[in-house]
Formats: C-alpha cells, sequence, structure tokens
C-alpha cells in the first residue's frame, strides 16, 4: 500500500542588499587589511618628514589656534589650557573630515581598479575609515602625554567614568564621515563640481562645531540650537567631557546624532551600492 507522502515548501525573503554586502566585506576583510595598509602609507609617501607629519601637522594647527583664537580674539576654552583644548578638539576633528573628504571621491578615484576587477566595492571606504583612524590613535598619544602633564600638575580633571563611552563616539565618528563621504561620492558620478565644495563645506561646518570654543559660550539664543543640531557637536562635547573634564551635553542632541548617523551610513550604502552597478558609464 502506497502512503501519500506531503510536500512541504517554504517561501522565505530573498536576502536583503545590505545583509549581503556586509557578508561579502567580511568576507574580504584581508582585502580590508591589504588595502588600509595601502592607504595609510601612500599619504605621506615621497615626502622629506614623511609619518612625522601626522605629529607635526595637529601640533602646527593646534599652536596657531592657541595664537589666533585663544589669545588674540580671547575665546574661552573652559577653563582648560588652550593648547591641550585645540589639539584635542582638531584630533578629533581631523579623524572625522578624513573620512568624509577621502571617502568623497571613492569612485572617481579608484574608477580604473573598479572598472577591472570585482570585489565589494565598500572595502574601499571602509579602509580608507581605518586609516584615518591610525593616524587618529597616533595624534591621541601625543594628546595624552600632554594631557597627562596637565593631569599632574592639577590643571584638568578628566571624567574618568566617562571613558568608556569614548568608544562609542569613535565608532559614530568615524561611522559618520563614512556614510557622508560615499554618500558624496556616489552623486558626484553625475555631478563632478559637487567635489569641489566638500573642502569648503568641511571649513564652514567645522566653524559651526564646537572646535576651537565650548558650546558653553553660548548661553542660550538661535547660535546655541544651530550648534546643537549640528551631529558633531554631541560628539565633540563627550570626547572633551571625557578627557578633559569639561563640557556640555545635551539627550536630546546625541539622540539626534545617533540616528543622524544610522541614517546616513544606511542611505550612504544603499545609494552607494545602486550607483557601483552603472557608475563606469558616467564616470
Amino acid at each position: 500500500m502506497n502512503e501519500n507522502k506531503g510536500y512541504h515548501i517554504h517561501i522565505t525573503a530573498e536576502e536583503s542588499p545590505m545583509t549581503r554586502n556586509l557578508r561579502e566585506v567580511w568576507e574580504y576583510r584581508d582585502l580590508i587589511r591589504l588595502l588600509t595598509e595601502r592607504s595609510f602609507k601612500l599619504i605621506y609617501k615621497q615626502t622629506i618628514l614623511g609619518p612625522i607629519w601626522i605629529l607635526l601637522n595637529p601640533l602646527l594647527t593646534s599652536g596657531i589656534y592657541t595664537a589666533v583664537f585663544g589669545e588674540m580674539a580671547g575665546l574661552s576654552t573652559a577653563g582648560v589650557p588652550k593648547f591641550l583644548f585645540y589639539f584635542c578638539s582638531h584630533t578629533l576633528w581631523t579623524f572625522f573630515a578624513d573620512c568624509l573628504s577621502k571617502n568623497s571621491s571613492t569612485f572617481i578615484t579608484n574608477a580604473n581598479v573598479f572598472g577591472k576587477v570585482y570585489f565589494p566595492r565598500l572595502t574601499i571606504p571602509i579602509s580608507t575609515m581605518l586609516s584615518a583612524f591610525i593616524q587618529f590613535l597616533i595624534q591621541m598619544a601625543m594628546v595624552s602625554v600632554i594631557l597627562i602633564w596637565h593631569v599632574v600638575r592639577g590643571e584638568v580633571h578628566p571624567d574618568w567614568r566617562l571613558f568608556p563611552l569614548l568608544i562609542p563616539v569613535l565608532l559614530l565618528t568615524g561611522l559618520l564621515g563614512l556614510g557622508l563621504g560615499i554618500l558624496i561620492s556616489s552623486i558626484t558620478t553625475k555631478y563632478r563640481d559637487l567635489r569641489y565644495l566638500v573642502s569648503f563645506g568641511l571649513h564652514l561646518w567645522m566653524y559651526i562645531t564646537p572646535v576651537i570654543y565650548p558650546v558653553s559660550q553660548f548661553s542660550g539664543g538661535l547660535i546655541r540650537k544651530i550648534l546643537l543640531l549640528n551631529p558633531m557637536t554631541a560628539l565633540m562635547e563627550l570626547f572633551r567631557m571625557a578627557l578633559l573634564g569639561t563640557g556640555y551635553l545635551e539627550p536630546a542632541s546625541l539622540a539626534s546624532t545617533l540616528v543622524f548617523t544610522l541614517l546616513a551610513v544606511w542611505g550612504g550604502v544603499k545609494i552607494f551600492n545602486r550607483v557601483e552597478r552603472t557608475f563606469i558609464d558616467t564616470v
């Protein structure tokens, strides 16, 4: 006697593009490591001082900020030694700016490579972000030396309780620069003149970010509201609160930064994936 055998059909949703991309990127993690090393080595290749510029550049910039904004303009640094305040702020801002500016030309810079061989395109901007993070760590080593000197002298009092929050601060800073960078890169494949506005836009953005001044300098009004709407404000203030023991943080501002960063990464990756299929015809 033949028994009727039942057949079960399982219908499942197709794997989302975001999940598939993340899986591919993880499979190519060795390539990311190699690209990160290459990106880091090429930054100061054929320069006289080489990697010394990683420390010399922020030292000179912080010195100029101290002379111009600290001494001549008399901007407040919330009781923190001026050079340390500017050096600390400039280090975090440079990390963000490098992630955004260098990733904003991903398609144009790597058009020849993208047109010859296949690999997950996201490995390029991720390696660029990691290269910028390595520079950040080197600069933070110098910041730490200066910070310890002032702590020993009793001039600075870090908030050690906030130190664990430095990890999400750095992660959000890198992701924000990454998301906006690949978003701009995707748009510039069609509108080339947009990349010329990136440098100007970053300079303007820096001045509406509390890099050379603390938020506490503005007790209220429109300027303070604009500062709190800036997604980098909460990250910069929390970064200084942990390291320097001074700063202002509004929970709503931090929450909006988190939402904006996630949207920037999600939107950037989505548009980046769409553009990579046809960009070779427009670049």
